[in-house]
């Protein structure tokens, strides 16, 4: 029997951001800002690379490989003080809470809303002698769209959301969202219990933008979404689990997840394949920031410079299942989920529409709300 794998990294991340949505209404009044804003702080000046102490880190659980740690404590003579937070919205209570870190890690959204609170301090791209492995001719990170030249970050990972099944099961598959209809997996199809996944899916499927706040589409999402109820077996962001278990014949997933499933957990990884859906798919990225507040920024951005190896980024890739945008790392990820091309993810995929964005109190409010009327139907 297959053992059941710890609740997949992804799991953690998305299902924190899902379960502090509402929360964060109700805490902090400036939790969401319109993604139209324009930053109008002085941001603090980027430190030079070199130890100024040791290394204050702030991330997920389990999100690098322990040897990266061990590899740049030796190299540098350093300690490398972890703490880790659950939601961003639980990162950012810390940062409110005058609390110190060197280096966080948050999503594409919530850097553009510490850029524009004046939260993080500039990177000097200049300072990085792996540079180049993120920021070269024509790269999307020189100028993405949640900061602005990438003054206050650089890229951790990507990913994208698409549709894993059973090919052992389930053999009519069409490449559409509305494969999470399909009649031949009924009871055995999961979708994710993450509200900006939900809505966005079935946003994707009615031709909507993912971020869609409109109660006329937001109607007509909630109406697809509760025709799909009898096909479900239940909301849940435990896909690797629910895939491993076999509860799942057709899974709602996240691309590492997937990678993670087939190439390191199940023991007939021929039976798992994952499409990304033709009316498009969801996909974002992670980043590295540094904190205004930061007592070693030095160090903190001599840690980014040695993520930025292509051999540190191929050993986190391995680890984590998530691709690092590393130039010459790249490959090897590729390479990792070659029998299963639609789970890897190109960097000029992030040049789309369909990323999650911030949002008005309002906005929020309705699409939350929408979410709250689909479950409990």
């Amino acid at each position: 029997m297959t053992p059941t794998p710890a609740v997949s990294r992804r799991s953690l991340l998305k299902g924190g951001l899902a379960l502090g949505a509402t929360a964060g209404l109700a805490t902090t009044g400036c939790a969401y800002i319109p993604s139209e804003a324009k930053a109008k702080v002085q941001l603090p000046r980027s430190a030079k690379a070199k130890i100024d102490g040791d290394l204050i880190y702030f991330n997920w659980a389990d999100y690098l490989d322990p040897s990266t740690f061990k590899g740049f404590q030796k190299e540098y003579g350093v300690k490398i003080i972890q703490s880790n937070f659950d939601s961003m919205e639980g990162m950012y209570a810390k940062l409110q809470a005058g609390n110190q870190y060197d280096i966080i890690f948050p999503i594409a959204k919530w850097v553009q809303k510490l850029r524009l609170e004046g939260k993080v301090r500039a990177i000097d791209h200049g300072q990085l002698s792996n540079a180049d492995q993120v920021f070269y001719s024509g790269s999307y990170y020189n100028d993405p769209w949640y900061d602005d030249k990438s003054a206050v970050s650089v890229p951790f990972t990507v990913y994208k959301t698409g549709i894993g099944w059973r090919t052992d099961k389930v053999d009519a598959i069409s490449g559409s969202w509305k494969d999470l209809w399909n009649p031949q997996a009924a009871k055995r199809i999961f979708t994710l219990d993450d509200q900006d996944e939900a809505l966005a899916m079935a946003a994707l499927l009615l031709g909507y933008d993912v971020n869609t706040a409109k109660p006329s589409q937001l109607d007509e999402i909630k109406k697809l979404l509760v025709s799909q109820k009898k096909y479900l077996r239940a909301y849940s962001s435990d896909d690797v689990n629910n895939m491993a278990r076999g509860d799942a014949w057709i899974h709602h997933m996240w691309s590492g997840d997937f990678a993670y499933l087939r190439e390191g957990v199940v023991k007939k990884p021929e039976n798992y394949d994952f499409e990304a859906p033709e009316e498009g798919t969801p996909i974002n990225s992670d980043a590295y920031c540094i904190p205004t507040n930061a007592k070693h920024p030095g160090t903190a951005m001599l840690f980014i410079d040695y993520l930025l190896r292509p051999e540190v980024a191929k050993k986190n890739m391995g680890y984590l299942y998530y691709p690092f945008p590393v130039r010459d790392a790249l490959p090897a990820f590729a390479d990792l989920v070659k029998d299963t091309p639609a789970a890897n993810v190109d960097v000029k995929e992030l040049e789309n529409s369909n990323v999650f964005r911030l949002l008005g109190a309002d906005e929020v409010q309705r699409r939350a709300a929408t979410w709250t009327e689909v479950k409990a139907s």
